[in-house]
């Protein structure tokens, strides 16, 4: 599982939004990005959060270029319904399927190539034997309404079905 470094390098960030891009386009071309970053609300918000941690992380930007990044971001948590905030760990080839209703804890973390639909919710539980935030591998798919509540492990390839509630892990290969 590739997870972004404390302080990526803007190479690493601009791959991270290529393969996010490539999952949406099947190419990472310049007019796929300009049309995909134009109309596809689940592709502009990763791509502005990305962007928006790479920020947050460098001394200079930090202060100039973060914050008007940061009220960007918030505007599209308002408009679309995805609140992913941008120090969540995520994995290369992010996809969000459907917009709205996408919450996402900022201390989960996220394999590459999972999918995301409308309505997923990763919580984080504060107390009891799971208390934390879940943990997905590889080549997740969370389907629609599904929640992932406490420190919970999905393993690689797992699929959560339509509105689940998720309280123990899942093996690798698991269907819940």
């Amino acid at each position: 599982m590739q997870l972004i470094q404390e302080r990526p390098r803007f190479r690493l960030v601009w791959a991270l939004i290529q393969s996010d891009l490539y999952r949406y386009a099947g190419s990472v071309r310049t007019r796929a990005f300009l049309k995909h970053f134009l109309f596809t609300p689940g592709f502009k918000y990763t791509t502005v959060m990305r962007l928006c941690g790479y920020l947050k992380r460098r001394r200079v930007t930090k202060w100039t270029l973060y914050p008007p990044l940061k009220l960007l971001l918030l505007r599209y948590r308002y408009k679309y319904g995805i609140a992913i905030p941008e120090y969540t760990k995520v994995g290369p080839g992010f996809f969000i399927n459907r917009f709205g209703g996408v919450m996402i804890n900022g201390d989960a973390v996220i394999g590459a190539n999972c999918n995301v639909t409308h309505g997923s919710m990763l919580g984080q539980l504060n107390r009891g034997p799971n208390a934390g935030s879940p943990v997905l591998g590889d080549d997740v798919f969370l389907a629609a309404g599904c929640k992932v509540i406490g420190r919970i492990r999905i393993g690689n390839r797992a699929a959560v079905g339509a509105n689940a509630v998720v309280t123990k892990d899942v093996p690798d290969d698991g269907v819940v």
